[in-house]
């Protein structure tokens, strides 16, 4: 959970040797976040559950009356944030101490009695919007306009009002409603499957021995040096997959045509513009990064090419995109000395930045190593009337790990402004911004690393991570994005999706986005197939949007541009204030236009000409 209920997670694995792990007890107090923070003890938080219980009837006496006058609806609009402050509160305790040991029964009853309160307050708010969207819109103005306390909740009121046209009446929206389980059935059935039902064959690892291949160890086989491992287990998990295409194809059709149904019954022009009309985002936006990068594929051919040679294979098959090209290489940095760096590479965010920042390196803001029973991965969570925010990690003394630091890290100095300039109603940010921030911190402490770093294996180590993380973040999830762009407008325009059809897309894309060097296997069409991320309804351009906004913004910071900085840090407190997109301008990038992928493209060519110089020397 960050603010209002967006948790920024970066997977990172734990380790498998959890029975030689410390129990919590045994971690000392400052490598802990400090809870107490949020509330107390468990008997205060206790108190303020039971507070809540009865805090929600408060809302009764002003269903059916918002109209009265100002007063009424600014008094309901009050007691609403207030109910949802004391919610966010209980909520993240209960997610913070169950994330400290996850075998604990009391956090989990925590987090499950508050999730079936959550439920209940949110039945006895949902008059409120309703009401508002069915008053007369001058009178809705009016009484902002008359009212000083109301003026707060302006952008609020007109983002609802926004979506006026879209919302149907109460018969149809009741409709709507009960289609939401059928709606959510091709997700459903692809995630039983995908995760519960599917078998892969054993395949031999590098010492001769038979492993079974499981979607856990794919990565890990799909990064060894061993050539003949990496085409065996693609060719195990993708010959499964593809003895399913059918299945999975029909599920996938499934899911478009949910989201085509959706948009039409809400009376939008597509799909497209459904997804994106949540944030206000302009379909245009999501266009510009799908032609902007055609229009920018040499950096990676150029990558393809290079990858060829340092490989030497005569082209670049599917098995050989992820092997590391310096697989030998372990770095690894202390907690302690990964802390000192990011210090010092992010001295140009400024002083007040860094004064915030070393703060919660030492003030209870981390929780730094792994424990038995701890939660995986890392996160940033915040939430409105807590001080600060709160970093998990599961630090491990390598490279990686400080660069996750400085990501989550990024986020929390967006929560900390952002609770501490903003009203509760606007102390949450859109997933479309969310990513800016943190990837900004990575960029800024990567160009510290490579003007720092002066053995020459360490070098390329980072060339090739910085490179892949915008390969991945930025090509890939634009290959997606034009997959599911596709194949929605084919669906729109009546045509039938077939195995045949995704394959065929899948096809072209990805022969036009890696070029000459790579080799198309004909197993790799059916890629689509296994990708969870075409359920979510244009999701995925997200990632290239917000690594793009970031690298043209650390890269007017790092020239020394003092307006780029202020206007970048002012960027960080303002929430939901405003629609991202304008957010972000305000910024000083445009994502409507292409100059900022454009920035991320010679970013990444540029790179590689470094990287293909280093390997010569």
């Amino acid at each position: 959970m960050c603010l209002l209920g967006v948790l920024f997670f970066n997977p990172v694995s734990a380790s498998s040797q959890s029975q030689k792990l410390k129990s919590r007890d045994q971690i000392e107090k400052q490598y802990q976040w400090r809870t107490e923070d949020v509330f107390k003890t468990d008997e205060e938080w206790e108190d303020s559950f039971n507070q809540l219980k009865e805090m929600q009837s408060e809302l009764a006496p002003f269903k059916g009356r918002l109209a009265e006058s100002s007063d009424m609806l600014l008094n309901c609009l009050k007691i609403r944030d207030k109910i949802n402050i004391l919610m966010g509160k209980l909520s993240f305790y209960a997610h913070l101490k169950n994330d400290e040991d996850t075998r604990v029964s009391k956090y989990q009853a925590f987090r499950e009695r508050i999730s079936t309160l959550g439920t209940r307050v949110r039945q006895a708010e949902s008059f409120i919007q309703p009401e508002i969207i069915a008053m007369p819109e001058s009178k809705i103005w009016q009484f902002v306009d008359s009212n000083e306390d109301l003026k707060v909740y302006r952008h609020y009121l007109e983002d609802l009002l926004r979506s006026k046209k879209h919302i149907l009446n109460q018969e149809g929206e009741q409709l709507l409603a009960l289609s939401g389980d059928m709606a959510g059935t091709p997700y459903q059935v692809f995630s039983m499957f995908n995760n519960a039902d599917i078998k892969f064959p054993a395949i031999k690892d590098e010492n001769g021995k038979e492993v079974e291949l499981t979607k856990g160890n794919f990565s890990v086989f799909m990064r060894s040096g061993d050539r003949r491992v990496r085409e065996d287990a693609f060719r195990a998990m993708y010959t499964t997959y593809n003895g399913w295409i059918n299945t999975l194809a029909a599920s996938l059709s499934g899911a478009v045509k949910r989201d085509i149904f959706n948009a039409k019954a809400r009376k939008y022009n597509s799909a497209l513009e459904a997804a994106l009309d949540a944030d206000n985002i302009p379909a245009a936006v999501y266009d510009n990064v799908i032609s902007t990068l055609n229009n920018n594929l040499e950096p990676m051919h150029k990558y393809m090419a290079l990858r060829k040679k340092i490989l030497g294979v005569d082209r670049v098959h599917p098995w050989d995109l992820y092997v590391p090209l310096l697989n030998d290489l372990k770095w690894e940095i202390s907690y302690t000395d990964a802390v000192d760096t990011i210090k010092k590479a992010l001295a140009p965010l400024g002083n007040e930045y860094l004064k915030i920042m070393n703060e919660g390196f030492s003030s209870g803001w981390l929780d730094v190593y792994e424990n038995q029973g701890k939660r995986s991965g890392a996160y940033s969570s915040a939430v409105y009337g807590v001080s600060h925010p709160f970093m998990l990690l599961n630090y491990n003394n390598m490279l990686d790990d400080m660069f996750t630091v400085a990501h989550e890290m990024g986020h929390s100095m967006h929560s900390y402004f952002t609770l501490h300039n903003q009203p509760f109603i606007y102390s949450d940010y859109t997933i479309f911004v969310a990513e800016v921030a943190s990837t900004l911190n990575e960029a800024i402490l990567m160009d510290y690393m490579l003007k720092h770093t002066t053995d020459r294996r360490k070098k390329l180590y980072l060339l090739n991570q910085y490179i892949d993380q915008i390969r991945g973040t930025v090509y890939i999830q634009a290959i997606f994005a034009e997959f599911e762009k596709r194949i929605h407008d084919r669906a729109e325009a009546g045509e039938a999706l077939t195995a045949e059809t995704f394959n065929s897309i899948a096809r072209d894309i990805y022969t036009r986005y890696y070029g000459p060097d790579f080799e198309m296997d004909s197993l790799y069409d059916v890629n689509w197939s296994r990708i969870p991320h075409f359920y979510y309804n244009f999701y995925v351009y997200q990632y290239a949007t917000g690594l793009s906004a970031s690298t043209a913004l650390a890269q007017k910071i790092l020239a020394g541009d003092k307006q780029a900085r202020d206007a970048y840090l002012r960027f960080l407190t303002r929430g939901s204030s405003d629609y991202s997109i304008n957010l972000l301008k305000d910024a000083g990038v445009d994502m409507t236009s292409p100059a900022p992928i454009e920035a991320t493209a010679r970013l990444f060519s540029s790179l590689l000409d470094e990287m293909e110089k280093l390997m010569q020397q």
